[in-house]
């Protein structure tokens, strides 16, 4: 028979949570947060670039393809919205990192996307430009764009070419803020220059329309010249860029979206300066065409940048909150460092800080080891330890705690917090990317590079959606110029002219008749051209592209600031199949601070002092849970443990000592303390009515040890008792609300474990007692062989395989490093309602993955056959270049609107933490 103190499985395993010196207990108990163990070794064998010129998915999956062909690289992971490209290398390289550096950057340079090296994840976050921006000078560029220098050489001589070209460099700041503001206020200020002239032009041709209309005549505005050069204006001047980065894509063979639109304008343009030229071929000239294309593209663009750049507000607020300057304290008060050992820490607890002889330093500057004065009001620059003063800290920007804390002597601070109310004098520990703030955003910007699995089946379409889109474009247009024409002869009857021959004193019919061509054909000449023209224009790869990293970006910057870090898209998949959740007792559903209950002693010969006593003399040398309870209630009743020797413990099991008899009266020997099979193994039977008290103990839900002496048998009984976490109640049965199965494994004999399940409302089948600590891994194996999706909640090293092995693995933020290392989610507040949101916010996040999917197929797969004139037989409907060059450019801004509406989605629900009731839990299924 096994008893309730089999609960020791769970219990010594747990060693590492509270007192494992490699781990946490070095830490003081004020921490945030323990160092978050970057998911690459510190040997890192990643480089991070920051690629321009990226427009759809077509554009990613052509960096991605590249990249891999190259030697040495292992892994390349490209992210539209952020234009970031992680590549992973093999760390037995052939060639030194700068050269496979340099020879990447050429590389993507030389496919049209210019590329620089910028500096490991978390030292980037903290000075890098937002998603969108470009580069300071300081971040040096790897390979020039020669070919766009090239091109740009010519319309150098524009009065407004600045507003054209590209900023590739900004003035070197030492203030990486600033910097960023003053690149995002150059780029801003481009991209409305360019939308100014286009839609001064795009007016201009709609003036030029106005006696069409009736309303006035401006004759010098309605000719057909002064079309044409609105039309010239606009593909050499706001348009250039367009056609330029198309023209690149098609020429390396990496078409994107701007060499479809490039493609239909030129067209469109090529076509109207023919009719111009040759009157004879008896075409409508359509210059306003190409005009507008412009115009509704880069309205649509800015849009969308503007949209853009709200995605990466949540991770860019992450990253204001460093400060850039610190102010550096050479010594302590004088008062305060000569005082006496003995009062010296209740001086530096009561005195007001006196920044004598204060310096102020940039934060780069600061060393570990050194002294920080932070004021009220002021945000905290490196992690550390109060060494005086006392304060409350607002740590909402972490932890989403909307509390503030209070520090004292002792405590642990982290960089990006705001002091509050006193003046405090703080000891670096931890600076740059080691601080907890670097490691938050380093775990969000790692998330944002991880894909969902539907984003590869996305990436593998657009690498072929632009050549299917461009051969789609040319079987409507000899369709309709041989077939469709003389199927349906009225279509050309229907469709809308474009410019007629304004100021020329011929109309078109005339005309044709003049030149002796037959009306029909040149109609349906006219008629494939616009349609084709139409199919390439409407087309939008870059709905596609953005579908997925706009709704991650925001999804795992709005998690960040909530205290919720995911670490992937495939975590947001895999959340959305899950069934069951899993939780591990000891310090997960409890405190993992057991108490003690009961002292019982078996016999009357020796007292309850003498069994704690003994307990506490074989806990002195192991360090778990249990032993901490035993020795606090021993500290408590100030017993003084015994001088022992030979220890021996056995995890899971218990432990035994020798106790040195000197000068004591009675023989005690060794004593054994823990469960009954580590009784039963050091050859001490438990009677029957000892078995009875300990059932008795058992079924109330606490753990029981027993206490032995070899030579003598059981003398006593101590039960343990871990609380519940006050919030376990409502997380099984939110989670059970929102149709997820939930379990618990605990090593608790099933009386104790069946004790906590029935608090719980857990059924039988939904819990596992008995469980060593090797065995969660497999059980967890065993419920995925069933079919099950499983997500494994955890904090402790013993935790790590369940974690690993999980689909989805939860940690608390105050587990070990290794559990926090393997989980794919961190819950930072160490609240277990957090399990709940961040199951709710990653079914959110995939339904606004879904949803923008849904939304790029379905207008794409409805556009593409509209645009080619499907609809023109039966109803005469047929969209204009124009006309769908608008749809194009809005159906990309709506996929990031509808990114950024996750944020008022999760509005319904308590995301801060406060606990407002179970129905306001949202279910995404």
């Amino acid at each position: 028979m096994n008893s309730g103190a089999d609960t020791l499985d769970d219990a010594l395993s747990e060693t590492a949570l509270h007192h494992d010196p490699l781990t946490l207990d070095t830490l003081p108990s004020g921490d945030i947060m323990p160092d978050l163990p970057s998911s690459r070794s510190p040997q890192s064998t990643r480089l991070t670039f920051q690629v321009q010129g990226m427009k759809c998915a077509g554009c990613v999956k052509a960096v991605e393809s590249r990249l891999m062909q190259q030697p040495d690289v292992v892994a390349a992971t490209v992210n539209l919205v952020t234009e970031k490209a992680a590549v992973d290398y093999d760390p037995q390289l052939s060639q030194p990192v700068s050269v496979l550096a340099e020879h990447l950057a050429q590389e993507m340079a030389t496919i049209g996307f210019p590329a620089k090296l910028i500096t490991p994840v978390t030292q980037a976050s903290l000075a890098d430009p937002v998603p969108g921006q470009r580069l300071d000078q300081s971040e040096q560029p790897i390979s020039p764009n020669a070919l766009k220098g090239a091109i740009a050489s010519f319309f150098q001589v524009l009065p407004f070419q600045s507003l054209f070209t590209q900023p590739l460099q900004g003035e070197d700041d030492a203030d990486p803020i600033a910097s960023r503001e003053r690149q995002r206020y150059l780029e801003t200020r481009q991209q409305m220059g360019k939308l100014a002239i286009a839609v001064t032009l795009l007016l201009l041709s709609l003036i030029g329309h106005a006696e069409q209309m009736d309303w006035f005549a401006v004759p010098v505005l309605s000719t057909l010249s002064f079309h044409c050069g609105l039309a010239t204006l606009a593909l050499i001047g706001p348009g250039r860029s367009i056609v330029v980065d198309g023209w690149r894509g098609l020429r390396y063979n990496v078409p994107n979206m701007n060499t479809l639109v490039g493609i239909g304008m030129l067209t469109a343009y090529g076509a109207s300066v023919a009719a111009l030229g040759s009157p004879a071929l008896g075409w409508d000239c359509f210059f306003d065409e190409p005009v507008m294309l412009v115009g509704f593209i880069l309205l649509g663009r800015t849009l969308e940048h503007r949209a853009r750049t709200r995605t990466s507000a949540a991770l860019e607020s992450l990253i204001d909150l460093q400060p850039q300057q610190a102010r550096l304290l050479p010594t302590l008060t004088p008062t305060t460092a000569q005082a006496s050992d003995e009062d010296a820490s209740n001086q530096r607890a009561s005195a007001v800080p006196q920044f004598r002889d204060s310096t102020t330093i940039p934060i780069h500057h600061i060393q570990v080891g050194q002294t920080i004065g932070v004021l009220p009001g002021e945000k905290i620059p490196v992690d550390g330890a109060i060494v005086m003063g006392q304060s409350t800290v607002d740590e909402s920007m972490l932890t989403g705690e909307s509390l503030p804390v209070v520090k004292a002597v002792g405590d642990e601070v982290s960089a990006g917090t705001i002091n509050q109310s006193g003046a405090m004098i703080i000891n670096a520990t931890r600076i740059g990317k080691d601080t907890t703030l670097a490691q938050i955003v380093e775990l969000v910007e790692q998330a944002q590079t991880r894909k969902a699995p539907i984003q590869h089946l996305v990436d593998t379409v657009a690498g072929y959606f632009t050549y299917g889109v461009m051969a789609i474009a040319v079987l409507t247009f000899f369709f309709w110029f041989f077939v469709g024409s003389h199927w349906f002869p009225e279509a050309l009857t229907l469709q809308p002219h474009g410019l007629h021959h304004h100021g020329t004193g011929m109309d078109a019919m005339a005309t044709l008749a003049s030149a002796n061509i037959p009306s029909t054909t040149s109609a349906s000449l006219l008629l494939s051209l616009k349609l084709a023209i139409a199919v390439l224009v409407i087309a939008c790869p870059c709905a596609l592209g953005l579908a997925t990293p706009t709704a991650l970006l925001v999804g795992t910057g709005l998690g960040a600031t909530h205290g919720l870090l995911l670490r992937g898209g495939d975590v947001l998949e895999n959340i959305h199949h899950l069934d069951t959740v899993i939780f591990d007792k000891t310090g997960t559903l409890t405190t993992g601070n057991p108490i003690v209950t009961d002292v019982v002693s078996v016999t009357s010969n020796y007292s309850q002092h003498e069994i704690i006593q003994w307990a506490a003399t074989v806990e002195q040398g192991t360090q778990h849970p249990i032993a901490s309870a035993i020795q606090h209630l021993a500290n408590q009743k100030e017993i003084v443990p015994l001088s022992a020797a030979q220890f021996l413990t056995k995890p899971g099991y218990g432990a035994s000592a020798v106790v040195d008899t000197c000068g004591f009266d009675r023989d005690i020997g060794r004593i054994v303390v823990g469960t009954d099979a580590w009784l039963e193994e050091n050859g001490i039977t438990v009677a029957a009515d000892i078995q009875a008290q300990w059932h008795v103990l058992a079924q109330s839900g606490k753990t029981v040890v027993f206490v032995a002496l070899m030579n003598q048998g059981v003398v006593g009984l101590i039960a343990v008792q871990d609380q519940l976490r006050p919030d376990a109640q409502q997380t099984v049965k939110s989670l059970r609300q929102m149709g997820l199965r939930v379990m618990m494994l605990t090593g608790d004999h099933p009386t104790s474990a069946g004790a906590i399940a029935h608090q719980l409302n857990l059924p039988p089948q939904d819990y596992i007692a008995n469980v060593k600590p090797q065995e969660k891994a497999a059980t967890l194996q065993s419920l995925q062989q069933q079919g099950h999706r499983v997500a494994m909640v955890g904090d402790g090293i013993n935790d790590a395989p369940a974690l690993a092995e999980a689909t989805v693995g939860i940690s608390l933020h105050s587990g070990t490093d290794v559990a926090i290392e393997t989980a794919e989610i961190v819950l930072m507040r160490s609240q277990l309602l957090d399990v709940v949101r961040s199951i709710c916010l990653g079914r959110a996040v995939f339904l606004k993955i879904r949803q923008n999917l849904g939304w790029a197929l379905a207008y794409n797969v409805t556009g593409i056959p509209i645009a080619a004139g499907i609809l023109l037989p039966t109803t005469g409907f047929l969209l204009t270049p124009a006309s769908a060059g608008a749809l194009m450019a809005f159906s990309s801004v709506s996929v990031v609107v509808n990114s950024l509406m996750l944020k008022y989605a999760l509005n319904r629900f308590d995301l801060k933490g406060n606990n407002t009731g179970v129905d306001q839990n949202l279910n995404f299924t």
